[in-house]
């Protein structure tokens, strides 16, 4: 048997040097005041967006959209054994014009990929914004 090492964690698919969007906590029983977002531009619509560490079903994504038209935000099927219903495919959410859409939370055992995180595509023309909120777990 021949191992072969490949630092892509999907080997044969194309290679994207996704960007790190990271979490806004909210605060239970306090208060998160408004956050920017990370500016969605050419970079973001062509790699996608990583969220590191993820946690799926404590992720709430916002997307909110400048453009002129209604613009599709794709969260990715999970690759890997975590992810064992991934065939059911990706979530694509349309965000209308000059709109904004809450996204999740997600199932892990759906979008979790390899190295716990998930990925996050956009419409080719998608202006806006997007920010990760991480749900507080119950206690």
């Amino acid at each position: 048997m021949i191992l072969v090492a490949s630092s892509d964690p999907d080997p044969g698919s194309p290679i994207m040097a996704r960007t790190a969007v990271t979490y806004s906590k909210l605060v239970p029983n306090g208060r998160l005041t408004d956050p920017a977002g990370t500016t969605i531009d050419s970079t973001l619509v062509t790699n996608g967006v990583v969220i590191d560490a993820a946690d799926p079903e404590h992720t709430l994504i916002r997307v909110t959209n400048s453009a002129g038209g209604a613009k599709n935000v794709t969260v990715k099927a999970g690759t890997g054994r975590e992810a064992w219903m991934a065939a059911a495919g990706d979530v694509v959410s349309s965000v209308g014009a000059s709109g904004a859409a809450f996204i999740g939370p997600f199932t892990s055992a759906r979008f979790q990929q390899r190295g716990s995180k998930l990925h996050v595509d956009f419409e080719s023309g998608t202006t806006g914004t997007i920010t990760v909120f991480k749900l507080p777990k119950a206690y």
